[in-house]
């Protein structure tokens, strides 16, 4: 086969020269061409002795060389190749482009520093929400007052919707919280048609009695507003609402989710909302003021601003961001 483009016959090879005889051999010749042999030999003698085993009866089998493990891996570190269903993530996955396994292990069953912790992620919105307008109209009681199912999200400038922002960036932090050992449940994985409705959502961590429960979503403010905030529940005691047992350790679990994210993407936040502090109280979000454990939501950026929505389109980027998730809410977990 020619990798080059050109067909192997493109350039026909030279004739082959005439065969001429060999010159005749003189006794010196020999003796030289012998000498010459006779180190080679022993060398070759001394390799075999040096990677033969103790058993002289049996075939020669390689000895480790000092530094080497048996499966011949030197001292470098260097590691085999992986394999199997595992693969090394693209940092420069399209927008929307699901994130690949990482190539670290997965702690076994049970292990980690978050065994035995339960975490809820809920991607905000839904990707076939623009298709149930009538459905996520319906009005649902958020403890306050009463208001939509669900809705459609924002969207980029260039058509790059929340919900399949929302969905990428959740899957990176199951995958990063799981590694840790953490059990992590979705409220959506675009496995239905539309919603969750937010009280749903809310329910969903509740019955799972989960430690934390972050809602993942990306603003559509105007542009020049720029930055990440963290939206803590409200003290609300209302109808179905009752966030009085909640509010605390929300605020540690958003504190320590800024400090992180802060960290992970070197991003400041929001400069339009929460005093740069990153954390903004609010009453209105019925998934806050139904749940009954720690949770909060997370708004990573502004989508309708150009210099926000060109860091939310790269995966890097959304790497990173699910990395500052994932390491805040381990430190949530991991306080005491």
């Amino acid at each position: 086969m020619s990798y080059d483009g050109q067909s192997p016959h493109a350039n026909p090879p030279a004739p082959e020269p005439a065969f001429d005889p060999p010159p005749r051999r003189r006794r010196g010749n020999a003796l030289v061409v012998a000498a010459a042999l006779l180190p080679a030999c022993l060398a070759g003698w001394l390799i075999w002795q040096a990677v033969s085993g103790p058993d002289e009866d049996g075939p020669p089998h390689a000895q480790p060389l000092p530094g080497a493990s048996a499966t011949g891996s030197a001292s470098t570190g260097a590691a085999p190749v992986p394999s199997g269903p595992d693969a090394v993530p693209d940092p420069s996955g399209a927008p929307g482009t699901p994130p690949a396994k990482s190539t670290a292990p997965d702690p076994p069953a049970g292990r980690g520093p978050l065994a035995g912790r339960v975490v809820v992620v809920d991607p905000g919105h839904n990707p076939g929400n623009f298709r149930h307008t009538r459905e996520i109209n319906r009005q649902v009681d958020v403890g306050t007052h009463r208001k939509e199912c669900d809705t459609t999200g924002t969207a980029s400038n260039a058509g790059y919707t929340e919900a399949e922002f929302t969905l990428d960036v959740s899957r990176r932090l199951k995958a990063l919280l799981e590694k840790q050992g953490a059990t992590v449940t979705f409220t959506q994985n675009d496995d239905r048609p539309f919603g969750p409705c937010i009280d749903e959502r809310a329910r969903i961590g509740n019955e799972a009695k989960a430690d934390a429960v972050i809602s993942v979503h990306a603003d559509g403010s105007t542009a020049g507003h720029r930055g990440f905030h963290v939206i803590l529940p409200a003290r609300v005691n209302s109808g179905a609402a009752d966030t009085s047992s909640i509010v605390a350790p929300s605020r540690d679990l958003g504190e320590r989710i800024v400090g992180h994210f802060v960290r992970a993407t070197g991003d400041a936040p929001s400069n339009y909302v929460g005093d740069k502090t990153g954390l903004v109280v609010r009453s209105d979000l019925g998934g806050l003021n139904l749940s009954t454990v720690p949770k909060v939501f997370i708004e990573c950026g502004n989508m309708r601003d150009a210099q926000d929505i060109a860091l939310l389109s790269r995966a890097e980027w959304r790497q990173k961001a699910a990395r500052g998730m994932a390491d805040g809410i381990s430190s949530f977990l991991r306080r005491t």
